[in-house]
């Protein structure tokens, strides 16, 4: 296990837990903490035993509280403080970003539990997130223009296919801070939970997919969607779901999935993501930073 200062990464129950550690600062987010969770997800996604992973605050403040703004030893706030002449060197690449990809290439599902305060990184970093849970203490704001900058963490990606373009520019336009109430209502979150039920809603809804289904399948069906509802026509979809479906359907996961429900139990899958996907994964070219 790594040692990590910011977060803490827990494993139980085929379930991973990683909390942003700390609550003196609000979780505020530093360089640190994001290559931490960076750190956590290369472990997890090497863990077939892992299934799910939650994401949470310490504390009942805060999930996160954005950037520190004050950050120890001083230094630059929102980027890093070299000056470059070409804006394809990597020095201008956004920490948020860096994150937000990072779970974007996750192999497993990622489930937000948000127990409190999250602006900024707090919020951005959540859209890359598969299923976002609240407390009713939550409270969320995309507050850039009121910083003087702009949506980061590739959120113009991610939040507007989350929450239509409409309501995602009134919430970055104005910058305010809003409820846990106006979040569901918009499409943000799913659910919300007082403070004392929000994390075993999210370990039910992990633990849910933990027990039911086959891990090759939860990584295929996570790329599939992410990568192929941007397809410019269904037949991209359409070539990707047929060779999936040829393929899984003549492995062990398959022939258990169907042997487990004409025999009334619960599912072993064997198949590992480490080891199992189909041979043509990934079809995609990695995109590059230029």
């Amino acid at each position: 296990m790594t040692d990590f200062t910011q977060i803490k990464l827990d494993i139980a129950d085929k379930i991973a837990t990683i909390t942003l550690n700390r609550p003196e600062k609000m979780n505020a987010y530093t360089r640190t903490m994001g290559q931490e969770i960076m750190a956590a997800m290369d472990q997890i996604d090497a863990d077939d035993d892992v299934r799910a992973v939650i994401f949470t605050g310490s504390g009942d403040r805060a999930f996160c509280a954005g950037a520190d703004l004050t950050p120890e030893g001083g230094g630059h706030v929102f980027s890093d403080p070299t000056e470059v002449e070409d804006l394809s060197d990597p020095k201008v690449r956004d920490g948020g970003g860096l994150l937000t990809l990072r779970l974007f290439e996750s192999k497993k599902p990622l489930i937000s539990a948000c127990n409190g305060v999250a602006v900024g990184v707090g919020a951005t970093m959540q859209l890359a997130m598969d299923m976002r849970l609240a407390s009713d203490t939550a409270r969320y704001g995309f507050v850039f223009a009121r910083r003087g900058i702009v949506p980061e963490a590739a959120s113009s990606w991610f939040l507007p296919k989350i929450v239509g373009i409409s309501q995602a520019l009134e919430w970055c336009y104005s910058g305010r801070v809003f409820d846990a109430e106006e979040a569901k209502a918009g499409g943000l979150i799913r659910s919300i939970h007082g403070p004392a039920d929000l994390m075993p809603a999210a370990r039910g809804l992990a633990q849910e997919i933990a027990d039911n289904t086959s891990a090759v399948s939860v990584a295929m069906t996570r790329a599939m969607m992410y990568r192929l509802s941007t397809a410019d026509h269904p037949m991209e979809a359409h070539k990707i779901d047929s060779r999936a479906i040829y393929r899984l359907s003549r492995g062990k996961d398959a022939k258990e999935g169907i042997a487990s429900f004409l025999e009334k139990r619960a599912p072993e899958y064997p198949a590992k993501v480490s080891e199992d996907m189909p041979d043509f994964y990934p079809w995609w070219d990695e995109a590059e930073y230029d």
